[in-house]
């Protein structure tokens, strides 16, 4: 076993992504991509669209131990356990669904960022009184 220049014992790429009872600790970012329409003086009826698809971010391991059958690879297909990849993303789109999967296999989110702009409104020719509003959202999770 080699040491760092610490003096610490360096650790194999398997040996330190073993956490607590031997399960694979890190990172796993979820993202999605909303809209929604906002009409005249922000009116309390804001029109939400559905999620159109959830993005996965991680080590490829961890993305298929954590959502097995339902995670889309075919963006990166036939990439190493090991390697991280961010082109993957959910057969579902319900969030809390991901979410739970994540709580069960001992995630915990670690941290959130959204950014919302106003993509279309009446000065680029949309409509009369709304504005049509886009986000993106992204999730940390970890697993020490």
């Amino acid at each position: 076993v080699g040491r760092s220049p610490s003096g610490a014992p360096l650790l194999t790429a398997s040996q330190s992504l073993e956490g607590a009872g031997g399960r694979r600790s890190g990172y796993i970012t979820i993202g999605y991509r909303g809209s929604y329409t906002m009409g005249r003086e922000a009116q309390a009826d804001a029109k939400f669209r559905r999620v159109a698809r959830i993005t996965v971010c991680g080590k490829t391991a961890l993305a298929k131990e954590v959502f097995g059958e339902t995670l889309n690879e075919s963006r990166d297909p036939d990439r190493p356990p090991e390697r991280y990849t961010a082109r993957y993303y959910l057969k579902f789109n319900f969030l809390e669904q991901a979410f739970d999967r994540l709580s069960e296999a001992g995630f915990r989110m670690a941290a959130c960022s959204s950014t919302g702009t106003c993509a279309f409104g009446p000065e680029q020719g949309g409509p009369a009184d709304d504005k049509i509003w886009t986000s993106y959202t992204e999730y940390v999770f970890c697993r020490d």
